[in-house]
């Protein structure tokens, strides 16, 4: 039975045979145990309280030993931890070797690519195998600047490089799908060669030519790309003299 109930019970048991008169001093008696006991409850909460507040401000804190009055908090410093990865010959890319320099003077063709224009070059190679073959013969691009791109090299591979006659023929490397700057079919002759004529499903097609600055004797050819498909190989190459003999 809860304080509520007792009050009532001593109310009924004080009642007389006129119902309305009360016994007054049990009422008061049981009604100032009822009031004891919730202030005793209410001040046990307020020391419960209390309690808390001065346990933190002497200092303890949940799961710690105790911390002295006036003493700042101890905060253990986290120092993050970088790794430093060590140098690897993977992250340093290799040096770019320089772009080898011309051999005398670029042959002009008057192709271009937009801006660029398609110029052929002789360079310096070295073959360890073949002594004797120490130029090959550039197809690249001029920009308007005046750098030069190489798109592709032709050189001998075995013999002499200076031999009389024709050498290597370069063609376009991707004669399938053709790039935005494609490489008209090219090389050299080595003799006083003054036409130069190629042929293909019987058909003959003058190539266009001009000297090499350092060797006269050195003539560069192509063909232009309107004539003969980048990519497309020739049946035959002839060469003739400013007689009209073959060479």
């Amino acid at each position: 039975m809860n304080e509520t109930g007792r009050l009532r019970e001593a109310m009924r048991a004080t009642e007389q045979a006129q119902r309305h008169q009360f016994d007054v001093e049990l009422i008061m008696r049981k009604g100032r145990r009822l009031r004891y006991r919730r202030r005793a409850a209410q001040g046990g909460m307020l020391l419960a309280s209390a309690a808390v507040v001065v346990g933190f401000a002497l200092g303890l804190r949940p799961g710690g030993p105790p911390v002295e009055p006036g003493a700042e908090p101890t905060v253990a410093a986290i120092t993050p931890t970088v790794e430093t990865p060590l140098p690897s010959a993977l992250d340093t890319p290799p040096p770019t070797p320089p772009a080898p320099q011309p051999i005398g003077e670029p042959v002009t063709t008057g192709i271009r690519y937009g801006d660029d224009e398609r110029v052929f070059y002789f360079i310096a190679v070295d073959l360890p195998h073949a002594p004797e073959v120490t130029i090959g013969l550039v197809a690249g691009r001029r920009g308007p600047g005046g750098a030069l791109a190489a798109d592709h090299l032709l050189n001998d591979v075995e013999g002499d490089d200076r031999r009389p006659g024709f050498h290597e023929i370069g063609y376009e490397p991707s004669p399938q799908t053709l790039p935005a700057t494609p490489v008209p079919t090219f090389g050299y002759f080595v003799g006083p060669a003054a036409k130069i004529v190629g042929t293909v499903d019987g058909y003959e097609i003058i190539a266009q030519q001009t000297l090499w600055s350092e060797e006269p004797e050195v003539v560069i050819f192509w063909f232009d790309p309107q004539a003969l498909t980048p990519g497309q190989r020739l049946d035959g190459i002839v060469a003739y003299d400013a007689q009209g003999r073959k060479l």
